[in-house]
Formats: C-alpha cells, sequence, structure tokens
C-alpha cells in the first residue's frame, strides 16, 4: 500500500483531495473498485468516470472531478506506468546461479545475478549484476551480457554479441542469428559467413520471437532505448537509432540505416541499403522502397506517400467501381457526340 501523497510524489504531480489516503492497487476505469487508483489521458473517457469507483484516478490538467480524489499531472498514462512498476516490478532474491545450469568454467557471472536452472551459458561469457536468465536462455561463447537485464525463457544470445544494461529479452528472441546472405552459384547457393555481431545499446528490448541478425562484417546495432514488439525481424548490418519503435511484424532489412525517434508501424517494411532519417513515423504496412531523409514525417502505403494523401487514397478505392462505371457511360457519350459531329460534318 501507498498513500496517494506518496504516489503523487513518485510521479511529481499533485494531490487534489486527501492526501493520506491510501492505494493498494492499480486498475482499469471499467473494473477499478475502493482502494484502487485508475487514470484518464484522454478526454474522450471522461465520461466513464460517473460509474467509476476507484478510490482515486489519475487526470491531466485543468480537468475537474467533484468528490474524487486525484493526481493531477502533465502525463497520465506516463504516471500509470510508474505507478504501476511501483506495485508490481519489485526484484525477486539474488539467487545466484542455480542447480540444474550449465556454465562454463570460463563464464564470469556476477554474484548478484540470477541463473536459472535449464540456462546454457558458453565459455568466456560475461553476465553482469543483477541480470536474470530464465530457464532455457541459451548464451554462445564470448557473448557479453551487461547488468540488470533480464532474459526470458529459451532467449538465446550467440557468440560475441553484446548486451547493455537493462535490456529485456522476452521469450524466444534470438540475438545474432545468422545473417540472409548467400552468393549465386550456377543454380546453387553459396552460403556467406556471417562473421560479425550483434550490439543491443543500454535499455533496449526485443519482443518475444524476434530476430536481430548478426552482421556479415561488423556489427548490427540496436541503439539506446529502442523496443522492438515481437516477431520482428532486424536485418545483418542494419543500424537502428535511438528510442525508435518497431511494432509486430516489422521488417529492416540488411544495411539499412535508421535514426533516431522513429516509429515503424505493425507489418511495415524498409528495404535493403536504405537510409530513414529522425523522426519519421511509418503506417502500419508501409513499404519503404527509397530513402526518406526528411525528418517529422508521417508516410503510409505502397508505394509510400505522405500519410494524409494516403486517407485520402484509401477513401477513394471503396469508390472505384462507381467511378468506372461512370467513366464508361462517359466514354460511350462521348462515343456517341463524336459520330454525330461527323455526320453533321458530312452534311
Amino acid at each position: 500500500m501507498a498513500t496517494l501523497a506518496r504516489l503523487a510524489e513518485l510521479v511529481q504531480g499533485q494531490v487534489e483531495g486527501d492526501p493520506a489516503t491510501e492505494i493498494e492497487r492499480v486498475a482499469p476505469i471499467d473494473r477499478a473498485g475502493e482502494g484502487d487508483i485508475t487514470f484518464v489521458a484522454n478526454k474522450k473517457y471522461l465520461s466513464r468516470l460517473k460509474d467509476c469507483r476507484a478510490t482515486a484516478v489519475i487526470v491531466f490538467p485543468g480537468i475537474k472531478v467533484s468528490g474524487r480524489n486525484l493526481i493531477v499531472t502533465a502525463n497520465p498514462y506516463l504516471a500509470f506506468a510508474r505507478i504501476l512498476t511501483f506495485f508490481h516490478a519489485g526484484r525477486k532474491p539474488v539467487s545466484g546461479v542455480m542447480p540444474g545450469a550449465e556454465v562454463a568454467a570460463s563464464a564470469r557471472i556476477d554474484p548478484a545475478a540470477t541463473v536459472y536452472p535449464g540456462c546454457v551459458i558458453g565459455e568466456h561469457v560475461v553476465v553482469g549484476k543483477n541480470s536474470i536468465l530464465h530457464p532455457g536462455a541459451c548464451i554462445y561463447d564470448h557473448a557479453v551480457i551487461g547488468a540488470d537485464c533480464i532474459l526470458h525463457a529459451h532467449a538465446v544470445v550467440r557468440e560475441g554479441c553484446r548486451l547493455g544494461d537493462r535490456v529485456i529479452l522476452q521469450p524466444g528472441a534470438v540475438i545474432g542469428s545468422d545473417g540472409f546472405g548467400f552468393a549465386p552459384d550456377g543454380s546453387r547457393y553459396f552460403k556467406i559467413p556471417q562473421v560479425g555481431i550483434v550490439v543491443l545499446e543500454d535499455d533496449v528490448e526485443i519482443g518475444a520471437n524476434s530476430c536481430v541478425d548478426r552482421a556479415t562484417l561488423g556489427e548490427t546495432r540496436v541503439r539506446r532505448g529502442t523496443k522492438v514488439d515481437n516477431l520482428v525481424q532486424i536485418g545483418h548490418n542494419v543500424d537502428i537509432g535511438e528510442d525508435c519503435i518497431l511494432v509486430a511484424q516489422a521488417g529492416i532489412a540488411g544495411s539499412s540505416r535508421v535514426g533516431n525517434h522513429c516509429t515503424f508501424g505493425g507489418q511495415s517494411a524498409v528495404a535493403g541499403h536504405l537510409k530513414v532519417g529522425s523522426h519519421i513515423t511509418f503506417g502500419a504496412r508501409s513499404g519503404v522502397s527509397g530513402d526518406v531523409d526528411a525528418p517529422h514525417q508521417v508516410m503510409s502505403g505502397l508505394p509510400l506517400m505522405p500519410h494524409k494523401e494516403w486517407l485520402r487514397s484509401t477513401m477513394t478505392l471503396p469508390k472505384l467501381p462507381e467511378m468506372r462505371k461512370d467513366l464508361l457511360q462517359l466514354k460511350k457519350k462521348v462515343e456517341e457526340l463524336e459520330a454525330m459531329l461527323k455526320e453533321d460534318g458530312r452534311a
């Protein structure tokens, strides 16, 4: 439990109501009851407060709700995330290397790390302080895992790859799988050795069953703070900037460069060897087939176009059958008029 005053201090908000009110849980607005705190991050949900039974509500400035305990903050959604973390993100006690884990003698595991049964850790691996490796995690030779990392079940870090601090790998994430490189050899293909590595900088998160391929030569790099959803593919020698978001089933082909703070909607894709600037958002199923250098854009569609143009195009699509019918009728009328003009000319 925590008082409303303590939670407001945590999120740098202001209390309106009784600061000594005790809060036990965070709950959604339609299920919250006594002892719960909920949040409203969008004005369209304000009407739901009428029937909400929460003890306190996180709101943005300017909202007046009579008879409610409030925490007022400029970013209610962020405040919700911080309070939820406060209540639920307590770390488990350090357990060290537990029986059933297979750890090479040359590996250096910090005493404050936890390695669960079923983990396999190769030669000369380094695992930093407070990192947690869940059952089935597999770390190949010479890989480096920073401090405060969490590797969930069956995450894989291949040989030589490096993870910074506070990196999270969700179940089944694969870091350092071979890049997709093959040289044509007549009717066959010769596999090109993939001898580079992957570097994940601090605070990167990789979603379940997502893959970041190792470089052919050099490194594939995902820079600080970038968050990658489930089922995302990042190709060999790609460089993704800081604080980017890649939503499920997005794909970045080999050797492309992405700037800072870009967002890729679900199933969007970037072709190989392209350059994408900073602060660009790509809508779901966008296809980037050429360089997009100018920053601060919102783009959608295939072929790629500014999002507003794409919206107008998609609004037109359902009308195409009727428009085709009208065009055929107009064509017929024009042909009839041309025929009449020719007859008049002969007369």
